[in-house]
């Protein structure tokens, strides 16, 4: 199965997490394995790459972090998007929009 290069997808990242944070707060590894599974295994984020997204992100407005005792006891941060991350997601859905139909013109079909 043919992954896809972090190289390529690297600039929407953000949007990818921005997306599953959308409905709920969520942690690191269940946004990592949601990203794996949405892809079917084609896209595995890298641990760093994440948790310099979330860095990024929460430096800039998008996200906010919390703790939150998980069942077994062990204390979890957990990723919540701001208002201004909901905006800057929308921004960056419009972004690919334009993306996609300008690379879509080099593709042969």
């Amino acid at each position: 199965m043919t992954e896809i290069s972090s190289d390529v997808i690297r600039g929407y990242n953000d949007t990818i997490i921005l997306y599953l944070l959308l409905d709920k707060p969520s942690y690191g590894y269940e946004i990592s394995k949601q990203i794996r599974d949405m892809s079917n295994g084609k896209y595995v984020i890298k641990e760093t790459t994440l948790y310099s997204a979330f860095t990024r992100m929460g430096k800039n407005g998008f996200i906010e972090s919390f703790y939150q005792n998980a069942e077994n006891g062990k204390r979890r941060t957990y990723y919540q998007i701001t208002d201004q991350g909901r905006e800057y997601y929308r921004m960056k859905c419009e972004e690919w929009k334009l993306t996609k139909e300008v690379i879509e013109s080099f593709i042969s079909q």
